[in-house]
């Protein structure tokens, strides 16, 4: 969930710092809060992969004998 936040942040980020779209506002500059959405963002990806859950991280494959019991 939180990489998809990363990502919207990032991007948003992205867009306010390359001045593709200027926000009109006296009280914020757009390549600071670019700057800061684009940190972020990187920061709310890598957390959310150090955080994720074991199970997402470790792919185990389970071998089975099809050996019938005695």
């Amino acid at each position: 969930m939180y990489i998809g936040l990363g990502i919207v942040l990032l991007v948003l980020g992205l867009i306010l710092a390359l001045d593709v779209i200027t926000v009109d506002l006296q009280f914020v500059d757009d390549g600071a809060l670019g700057t800061i959405l684009i940190v972020a963002g990187v920061l709310a990806i890598v957390l959310s992969l150090f955080m994720a859950p074991r199970w997402r991280r470790d792919r185990v494959v389970h071998e089975y004998d099809d050996r019938p019991l005695r």
